[in-house]
Order: C-alpha cells, then sequence, then structure tokens
C-alpha cells in the first residue's frame, strides 16, 4: 500500500516547515531501515513542504500506522524534531488518494501560489534523489513518473500554468505598492541559486537595472560575470546593504544572512498600513530556512516581505482554471489506481489462461491423432477457449478495479487450485 505523511503551509507553522527544511539527504534510507515492512521511500522537501511517501508491505497488520511511525521516528532521529513537536502538523494519505495529493502537488495545486512551476522540478528532482539512494519501489517509481505527466497535462491543457505565479513574482507584485519607477531602485540579491537566477530575470522584466549580487559561499563573481551585474565582495556587503532600497536574499544557508547590523536606519516615520507602502527599503526573504533575521522588521524605516507573509497575501485562484486543473488530475489518479489494481491481477489472469491453454493444446493433439486432417476440431476447440476465457478475464479487471483482485485469485485456488507464479507477479509489480 501506498502512504504520504504530509506537513505543508497549510498544516504546520512556517517555523516548523523552517525546520524540516533542514531534513538531511538520509531521511529516506532512514524510513526505509526502520522497519521491513517499508518497501519503499521517497521524501519531498521544500519549503513549503515536508513529504515522505512510502511503500508498505500490505499484507502486514496496521501497515499504515507502521508507515507513520517510521516517517516520524526517521524524521526525529535526522532533525532531532519530537514527535510531540510534529503532532497536529501533519496529514496522511493512503491508498488511492496518495497519487491525487501527489498530482495536485506537482501540478502546483497545493502550493502558497497555485499553479507556481518550481515544485514540478522538486517532485522530479525528490525521485532521482530516492534512485540515488536506492529507496524507490516499483510502485512509487510508477506513482512518480506519473505525477509528473499529470503535472505536463496539466500545463498543456488547462490555463493553470498561466494564471499561477511563482513566488518571486508575486512577492515583486506586492513591492509594486512602494516602487513607483524600478530604473530607479537600487537592488542588492543576496544569493547565486536558482531563485537567484529567477528572481533576476524578474526584476530586469520590471525594468530594474541598478542590480547587484553577493553571495555568502562566495560565487558572487561568477554569477554577476554571467548575468551583468555586479559582484559585492564580503567587505563592501554591508555598506551596499545599507544603502540599497530593495534586498532580495534566496540563499541555502542555515543561519540568516542579513540582521539589523546590515542596515543603515534612516530617518522619518514608517509608513502605516500596508507592509510595503512608502518604507525606505524593502526587504524580501525568500530562503527557507530564513535568510533574514526577524529582527530588521521592528527597524524604523524598513519593511521585511517573508514567505508567510507573501502566503497571506497570495491571490485568489482563479477558480475555472483551478477546476479544470483539478478535474485532470482526478482523472489521472483513477487511471493510475486502475492500471495498478489491473496490474496486481495480471498474474492470476496469466496462471488462469496456461492453465486452460494447457489443457486446450492436450485435446488438439487428441483430436490431431483421431484424424482431425481438416483442423476444423482444433479450431473449434480453440474459438471456445477464447469464448470460455472472456468472461473471466473481464471479470477479473473488473475485481481488480473495485479493489478486489485478491477475490480473484482466491476463486482461481479454490475452483483450479491455480496459483499465479511469483516471477509473474514481481513482473506485474515493475510494469
Amino acid at each position: 500500500m501506498l502512504l504520504c505523511v504530509t506537513a505543508s503551509h497549510k498544516t504546520a507553522s512556517f517555523e516548523l516547515l523552517e525546520r524540516l527544511s533542514r531534513t538531511p539527504d538520509d531521511v529516506a534510507p532512514t524510513i526505509v531501515g526502520m522497519t521491513p515492512c517499508v518497501q519503499g521511500a521517497v521524501v519531498l522537501a521544500t519549503c513549503n513542504r515536508f513529504e515522505a511517501y512510502v511503500e508498505m508491505d500490505e499484507p502486514v497488520t496496521a501497515a499504515g500506522a507502521i508507515g507513520v511511525e517510521a516517517v516520524i521516528e526517521a524524521v526525529e532521529s535526522a532533525t532531532g524534531i519530537s514527535a510531540a513537536d510534529l503532532d497536529g502538523a501533519y496529514t496522511v494519505h493512503s491508498g488511492r488518494r496518495v497519487a491525487e495529493h501527489l498530482f495536485s502537488v506537482a501540478s502546483g495545486l497545493e502550493s502558497v501560489v497555485s499553479g507556481e512551476g518550481e515544485i514540478a522540478g522538486q517532485v522530479r528532482r525528490a525521485l532521482k534523489s530516492a534512485r540515488k539512494d536506492g529507496t524507490t519501489s516499483p510502485e512509487l517509481e510508477r506513482l512518480f513518473q506519473r505525477a509528473s505527466q499529470a503535472q505536463r497535462k496539466v500545463k498543456n491543457v488547462t490555463a493553470l500554468g498561466r494564471a499561477g505565479r511563482s513566488l518571486v513574482r508575486l512577492a515583486l507584485e506586492l513591492a509594486d505598492s512602494r516602487i513607483a519607477d524600478w530604473s530607479t531602485e537600487r537592488v542588492l540579491l543576496v544569493g547565486t541559486g536558482a531563485y537567484a537566477a529567477v528572481t533576476l530575470a524578474t526584476l530586469r522584466e520590471r525594468g530594474a537595472v541598478n542590480i547587484s549580487v553577493y553571495s555568502p559561499s562566495g560565487r558572487a563573481e561568477v554569477f554577476a560575470a554571467k548575468h551583468g551585474i555586479r559582484p559585492i565582495t564580503a567587505d563592501e556587503y554591508a555598506r551596499t546593504a545599507a544603502r540599497s532600497s530593495l534586498l532580495i536574499t534566496c540563499t541555502t544557508a542555515t543561519e540568516p544572512v542579513l540582521g539589523p547590523e546590515h542596515l543603515q536606519l534612516p530617518t522619518g516615520p514608517a509608513a502605516a498600513g500596508c507592509p510595503v507602502g512608502a518604507h525606505r527599503q524593502l526587504v524580501v526573504d525568500l530562503g527557507m530556512p530564513r535568510n533574514v533575521d526577524p529582527a530588521i522588521a521592528g527597524l524604523e524605516g524598513v519593511a521585511l516581505l517573508d514567505l508567510e507573509t507573501i502566503r497571506l497575501h497570495a491571490p485568489l485562484e482563479e477558480l475555472q482554471a483551478t477546476d479544470a486543473a483539478r478535474s485532470v488530475v482526478r482523472e489521472a489518479a483513477e487511471t493510475f489506481h486502475v492500471v495498478g489494481a489491473r496490474q496486481s491481477v495480471t498474474p492470476s489472469v496469466v496462471a488462469l489462461r496456461s492453465h486452460i491453454f494447457e489443457l486446450l493444446e492436450r485435446e488438439i493433439d487428441r483430436a490431431r491423432a483421431r484424424g482431425d486432417e481438416d483442423g476444423k476440431v482444433e479450431q473449434a476447440l480453440r474459438h471456445l477457449s477464447g469464448v470460455l476465457l472472456h468472461t473471466p478475464t473481464v471479470r477479473a479487471h473488473e475485481l481488480a478495479a473495485a479493489g478486489r483482485a485478491d477475490e480473484f485469485t482466491a476463486a482461481l485456488a479454490a475452483l483450479y487450485g491455480i496459483a499465479p507464479e511469483a516471477d509473474a507477479a514481481d513482473d506485474a509489480a515493475t510494469a
């Protein structure tokens, strides 16, 4: 059985998600090693969610409870976050609900900003990491591959991708309330990763030209040369930060890289009302864990826009696009379930057909020995076997789609003494 333990911006505080975002890479192997009942695990950890997808040995009594316990213990072992801290901050999906949830996540339907595109790549990287660690299973492979297919279909046949905006775009849209002319802004970008590249492109779309970059890890010069902006050294960092009107941080640092000590306090009263109204400096923190010391929000003339604030200001979803996308996701999840169920009954169907065909060949040999020279008896026997197999095969697939494949297998055992071969069952699982 498939199981998903998920903590996201919908269920957990940003403080807890920040701690979970520091999850080490060995969580999936730890989950797999917790109990022999766990057949595979894939961990998806982003700034807004932590999810563990687990395949359990279904015949085990209370497999779901065992799987959840394994995930919680693995998280506690890897991060130090206790089960008590996690209590109430996560939800559990099992069975056929797992596919619909992951397909929704991959399509951006569960993101802070509905339709954001970054999550699709994160889902693919989660599977790639699990493959590297050797923690995938045939069913988890199929699940994540179908999730990527569902995401592409949502993107191609609905308007969700056009309606949804990335966190970077939304943050800069919120900044519009205080910026009259982007070309006059003195922008400092802190970070040189993928988010930094997206941020830079979005800034330029809005007309920003005076952009500098600082890298706590020392990669500013390479990034600046590639993108045609000015690199800032460690010695220049505080001075440049104090003189910048817009600061955007997006690093993977585990500790704050910007604090009150870096900012020169401006004079004049702070604006009331909108948090990005008329302040002298706007700081946008896109980091998870936080890149910015929250204390700067208390400085006069400084506004802080972090992920939690962005979440609160996220626009209402465009209902038509979202509804269409959810229909695609539900259809894809149902197909995933039906195909999986049919695959689970395939070994039994193969066993039945093999049994009937073996009997058929014996009767054909007997007919030939008795003088079936024109082959009409053979033809009639083959036709009859096809007719006899049709209804049981259709019924097997119907039972499998209803989650009752075991009834068909049990019937074969009771009536014919037939059991599917182990190798055939393994082949069906990996299909």
